[in-house]
């Protein structure tokens, strides 16, 4: 499953450090990730380049759950690997929380990234240097295919 890319989150916490001791700038994003779309590789490719390596957290099957009933469509092991392909991610990990807290905190990166429509206060904005927000591609989430592919007669 692409390499050393996906790792358990008490692994990640140990390469962190190493990352950090070694200068490098540390860039954390999360969510669901659940159908993969063109707004998922721009959000990861512009959340890249504001660091060195790139950290994915990702809501395991009961955080989506909890969040998204219904969801989510693609299992966790699955979504995991399918980020993991992705050149600008550099590490996957999840979390069974209904947020990514716990898990910023213990990994402390130096930038926190998050889509700009986002409309609830930033999770871990204060436990970092830095938080950047993105530009999303505009019609387009996995919420808006899923409604479409349920809309008779409608294409994607």
């Amino acid at each position: 499953m692409n390499g050393d890319k996906v790792v358990k989150r008490e692994d990640l916490k140990e390469i962190v450090e190493k990352l950090k001791s070694e200068g490098k700038k540390i860039v954390f994003t999360n969510g669901c990730f659940d159908l993969l779309h063109i707004g998922h590789s721009r959000l990861l490719n512009e959340a890249k380049s504001f660091g060195d390596i790139l950290i994915v957290g990702l809501n395991s099957d009961k955080s989506v759950s909890s969040i998204k009933p219904g969801r989510p469509i693609i299992p966790l092991v699955q979504r995991a690997e399918l980020l993991a392909a992705f050149s600008a991610v550099d590490y996957v990990t999840s979390f069974n929380e209904a947020t990514p807290y716990n898990l910023i905190k213990e990994l402390m990166p130096h930038v926190l990234v998050k889509g700009k429509d986002w409309s609830h206060d930033i999770v871990g904005s204060d436990l970092v240097h830095e938080v950047r927000t993105i530009h999303l591609v505009q019609g387009i989430s996995t919420t808006e295919i899923i409604r479409r592919i349920k809309r008779p007669g409608s294409t994607i």
